[in-house]
């Protein structure tokens, strides 16, 4: 028995190596016949990044839906900490530090859906004309902003912007942080990389998704990238939720994220 939705799902990916990289180290999943997205962000600076977030992305693709959410994030945890360890043998055998990649992914059982994140890729969620970031950064500009010690405006310019403290290869063991979530109808979720957020602001993405197209809005985020400076690989997967099954009470079951 499989984890079956009670939505039908629309979703649109769209990635682009940026205005300054040789390379796109990001890699995208679009599988919503599974309920599956995720992006994963090749650890800059590092020739094998995109070795890295394409075995991300091929782990996730593969992986089989429980019959419950709960069951389904574990196989997911599960084939990435498959991966982590597999980035770090073969850093070894490559006699490089490491081979490195955030990752956010999104899944789906019924009438809720999971995440699953490590490094700063995120994931947003639009719904009833409010725009909202679930998950946290991974980084350490983010720790010095949650104890209060710089601004959210001097985070966007502290000279430890780009520096993650969790990926998928980084250490022995993987630390994947969890948010699960209650799906509304016509709820919009927003998988992307650093290279999305750290351009434009999030008036701006909440304009774009309000559409409610997932193609359009997928390629005009990229656009708006480019356009303000496209310093690094920018990826995104715009998600759309149609309920097929007779409503949901669109519960936060952790709203403390």
């Amino acid at each position: 028995m499989t984890c079956a939705s009670q939505f039908r799902w629309t979703s649109a990916a769209c990635t682009d190596v940026g205005l300054v990289r040789e390379r796109n180290e990001d890699a995208c999943l679009d599988a919503p016949e599974r309920g599956v997205w995720a992006v994963a962000d090749g650890m800059g600076g590092h020739a094998v990044g995109d070795f890295a977030s394409r075995a991300i992305v091929q782990a996730l693709s593969a992986i089989s839906p429980g019959d419950s959410l709960e069951s389904t994030l574990d196989v997911a945890r599960a084939a990435m900490q498959a991966v982590n360890q597999a980035l770090i043998d073969e850093a070894l055998r490559m006699k490089v530090r490491v081979i490195g990649s955030t990752v956010v992914t999104l899944v789906t059982c019924e009438r809720r859906c999971g995440c699953l994140w490590a490094g700063d890729s995120r994931l947003y969620l639009f719904r009833a004309g409010h725009l909202k970031q679930l998950t946290r950064d991974h980084s350490q500009v983010e720790r010095l902003r949650a104890r209060g010690l710089i601004t959210a405006e001097e985070a966007k310019h502290h000279p430890a912007h780009n520096t993650i403290t969790r990926a998928v290869g980084a250490a022995s063991t993987l630390d994947l942080e969890q948010l699960t979530l209650e799906i509304g109808d016509g709820d919009i979720f927003l998988l992307c990389s650093d290279g999305l957020s750290n351009e434009v602001e999030d008036p701006e993405i909440a304009e774009v998704l309000a559409g409610g197209d997932t193609e359009w809005a997928a390629k005009k985020l990229v656009e708006l990238a480019l356009a303000h400076g496209g310093h690094d690989n920018v990826s995104v997967v715009v998600i759309r939720a149609e309920d097929i099954g007779g409503g949901s009470d669109m519960t936060l079951l952790n709203p403390e994220v």
